[in-house]
């Protein structure tokens, strides 16, 4: 694409008129990574398709990489989707693996296409950057409390919600479309973070589905001219009135074609086996069998000490045969060495590490089989390090985890406390639903709450009644429906 032929997007958002100083720092803000990173708008860059060793078999994905030197591979213009995300965390790689496995149930290719991979491509470098600062940012948030009150809370809360963060959004994402070049044009794209929606569109791609992933409304993750959707109605209605991107402005509400309520994102192998999962958790609370907790640690270790206090709590319980642990550090090995240095006791559980298959397999007993004991799981591979947790859900009684993408799952969960301001309303929506607790702020209030789940199974039994019902609503269809939509072209 040819510097200049952009649409202009971040002069106007869904009819609000952004005033010249905020389209000037967006231009400013691009102009300072292509002097840092480089401009690429002009380069064709190949792209080639070859099977994801780690879930092309079980989620028929195929990667697109960029291989200089090599021709464009030939794409699948009638069943192929292309899956657009970028690795920040697990949460968007999780939902990309979330539409990626409907897709394949429902006969399609989900072609994989994380910008953040194109380390050779100025998109890629100014995807890195941000990821590291948000990184950096989320980390020193659980260290200091004054920089996540009043730094880091307001940024994930309000920075993020207004209308000028999305104008400069849109300027960078300019620098992204390159990557798009050698797509054709008529693939639907199905993004599930914002800058691949963006930058899809500013690409030319004519179909663009955003598969927004939080339950608090923020311009960050508009991309006007494509279809937003939503896992709540909570979200529907703030997204629908733009509701607080411009302070207590009234603002031009999104259109009706443009913003679509589908329900939450979640794995075909999960949806389709709701039911008898469910079905199992209550049982082995019947048979007085061990409770399962599966505790997943992410980034890089964020939240490391309340994990551990968690874990010295259900210490006694494994000991008497009342609860199993499961521990998912994801490619951070680090983490699980200061657990044990921390907590000794570790050193007597069973490491599944970078043996994908003997993980597989575990996870497959996990379902219906007889399991003791603390296991813990690590994978260098990012796939693996994020899907083993998918896995494991189905034979999992409690998940324990902050409220983020995993919040909208159909699995029994216990929130420790968010990260990041926009991550409590995903706590409330599944309290809400019955599938979750309330968001457990501090350890003592954790620890009650694993108290309540050992001691009294209703708690449990609750849960499981209330996600069947759910089920039942369609609630957890919404990958099915986002799929759906992106096919319709």
């Amino acid at each position: 694409m040819q510097k200049g032929a952009y649409m202009n997007r971040s002069e106007m958002i869904f009819g609000n008129t952004m005033s010249k100083k905020v389209v000037k720092k967006a231009e400013k803000q691009k102009k300072k990574f292509i002097r840092k990173f480089g401009d690429d708008q002009n380069k064709i860059y190949p792209m080639v398709i070859e099977k994801n060793p780690c879930i092309g078999d079980s989620l028929g994905v195929y990667n697109l990489s960029i291989q200089e030197g090599k021709k464009t591979s030939a794409f699948d213009t009638e069943k192929g989707v292309i899956v657009g995300n970028i690795r920040m965390g697990f949460g968007h790689y999780r939902i990309s693996m979330a539409i990626a496995s409907a897709a394949h149930a429902m006969g399609y290719t989900p072609y994989w296409m994380d910008l953040n991979s194109y380390q050779q491509t100025t998109c890629g470098k100014v995807i890195n950057y941000q990821n590291n600062l948000y990184s950096m940012g989320s980390r020193l948030s659980q260290k200091s409390k004054l920089f996540n009150h009043f730094v880091w809370e307001p940024m994930n809360s309000e920075g993020f919600r207004k209308l000028s963060y999305n104008a400069a959004d849109q300027k960078n994402a300019e620098l992204m479309a390159p990557t798009f070049g050698e797509i054709p044009k008529e693939i639907p794209v199905i993004a599930t973070h914002v800058w691949p929606a963006q930058a899809a569109l500013h690409a030319g791609m004519k179909t663009v589905v955003n598969a927004i992933p939080d339950n608090w409304p923020m311009a960050l993750h508009l991309a006007e001219g494509s279809i937003h959707t939503i896992q709540t109605h909570f979200a529907y209605q703030g997204y629908r009135t733009l509701n607080g991107m411009a302070g207590k402005k009234v603002l031009h509400p999104m259109k009706r074609k443009d913003l679509v309520y589908t329900g939450h994102y979640i794995d075909h192998e999960l949806v389709s086996n709701i039911d008898l999962d469910c079905m199992n958790r209550k049982n082995r609370i019947k048979e007085k069998k061990p409770m399962r907790f599966l505790l997943t640690i992410g980034g890089a270790g964020a939240q490391k000490e309340i994990f551990a206090a968690i874990i010295r709590k259900l210490l006694p319980y494994v000991k008497n045969n009342r609860a199993a642990l499961f521990v998912n550090v994801g490619d951070y090995k680090n983490v699980w060495d200061e657990l044990v240095k921390e907590i000794p006791e570790l050193r007597t559980a069973t490491e599944h590490f970078d043996q994908w298959k003997e993980s597989c397999n575990f996870a497959q007993h996990a379902i219906d089989g007889e399991v003791k004991g603390i296991h813990g799981f690590y994978h260098s591979n990012i796939f693996e390090a994020v899907y083993i947790t998918n896995l494991l859900m189905r034979g999992t009684d409690v998940l324990v985890t902050k409220p983020s993408e995993l919040a909208f799952y159909p699995v029994p969960k216990l929130f420790i406390k968010r990260v990041g301001g926009h991550e409590m309303w995903g706590a409330i929506h599944s309290a809400e639903i019955g599938d979750g607790t309330l968001e457990c702020e501090d350890i003592p209030h954790i620890l009650q709450m694993l108290q309540l789940f050992l001691e009294d199974g209703t708690i449990l039994e609750d849960m499981c009644d209330h996600i069947v019902q759910n089920n039942k609503l369609g609630i957890y269809n919404g990958a099915y429906k986002v799929v759906e939509l992106a096919m319709k072209k």
